[in-house]
């Protein structure tokens, strides 16, 4: 066995793929995870525009003594502010004393 001679080690290769291998996975993981996070995140903006029209309408309803009879007398009114290209509003109402239902559905992605 000759001291001074260069020999490769073996296994170079494949242990380069590996590597490679593990961090596009940790890629994929992260977009995966990044995903999740904005769909919950859109889900929670929708749960709280939710939340702001009724306690607006219910707002009404103290000071006025009935319900709106539309999403745009909030608006005019009671300053109600949304992304009109983000989400739509269905706001349905049964009568003037009673509550209005109220849903919130999101536009794409």
């Amino acid at each position: 066995m000759n001291r001074f001679e260069k020999t490769r080690p073996r296994g170079r290769l494949t242990g380069r793929v590996c590597s490679v291998a593990v961090f596009i996975a940790l890629l994929v993981l992260l977009g995966l995870g990044l995903d999740d996070l904005s769909s919950v995140t859109r889900r929670q903006e929708a749960e709280g525009l939710e939340n702001t029209v009724r306690r607006s309408a219910v707002h009404c309803y103290a000071l006025e003594g009935f319900y709106p009879d539309s999403l745009q007398y909030l608006e005019e009114h009671y300053g109600l502010r949304y992304d009109k290209d983000k989400y739509v509003i269905a706001y349905e109402t049964l009568g003037a004393n009673l509550m209005p239902d109220v849903r919130v559905i999101g536009i794409g992605g």
